[in-house]
């Protein structure tokens, strides 16, 4: 393969870009930590997010079964009410 055709060159490119990215975070050795905590942060939002939801949806649950437990009352009027 001849390095200076387009795929040669383009291979070339890719490698010294990753080269240098690769160089840049070694320098900054704490930027993984700021990566890690924003996870855990994340987990915690999601498990507070979930545990919210389950307690709407037993909410939810405890008052349809209230609602459809009641009788609704009629008059004797009949269906048109007059």
């Amino acid at each position: 393969m001849n390095m200076l055709s387009p795929p040669g060159m383009l291979v070339h490119y890719l490698r010294a870009f990753l080269g240098t990215r690769v160089a840049a975070l070694r320098e900054n050795e704490d930027r993984g930590a700021s990566a890690v905590e924003l996870a855990v942060i994340t987990a915690v939002l999601v498990g507070l997010a979930v545990a919210i939801l389950l307690i709407i949806v037993t909410f939810a649950n405890k008052q349809g079964a209230a609602i459809t437990g009641t009788t609704v009352p009629t008059t004797g009027a009949g269906a048109g009410g007059n």
